[in-house]
């Protein structure tokens, strides 16, 4: 794992979260893909559903590999983190949440496919996210 992390420390850190978060879109697509499945929730709970798991993993993986040299120390730091990973990312799902309704109700096939809507919901976040992480959660100490 550290030569895979050091490796991806060579890229740009835009390209990092990019990674991150594409990674990040198989834990939001199976976490949806079970609640609208396995749990027969409606595709807006489950949207919101699958943001959990997802938003905790980017987290991590941002955390450990985009931002590792501003990653929190100590537990409570690192809640507060991943609380304000959270909130501030929450800006970014608005938009990411947005753009996958907009396309499940009103666009033709296949936009107003749910998944596909859900990963054209993810990119539309991501420039917001990545602006907000750098700058209010994993800032320089």
């Amino acid at each position: 794992m550290n030569g895979m992390v050091a490796a991806l420390s060579r890229l740009p850190p835009f390209l990092r979260f990019g990674l991150v978060g594409g990674a990040g879109f198989f834990v939001n697509a199976a976490a949806f893909w079970i609640a609208l499945n396995a749990l027969h929730l409606g595709k807006d709970i489950a949207w919101f559903f699958a943001f959990v798991p997802a938003v905790t993993f980017t987290w991590w993986g941002n955390r450990t590999i985009t931002f590792r040299e501003h990653a929190s120390t100590g537990l409570r730091d690192t809640l507060h983190e991943w609380a304000r990973f959270v909130v501030t990312n929450g800006f970014g799902a608005i938009v990411n949440y947005l753009t996958y309704a907009v396309l499940i109700r009103w666009a033709p096939w296949p936009l107003n496919n749910p998944y596909l809507a859900l990963a054209c919901g993810v990119l539309a976040g991501m420039v917001f996210n990545f602006t907000l992480s750098k700058r209010l959660v994993f800032r320089s100490k």
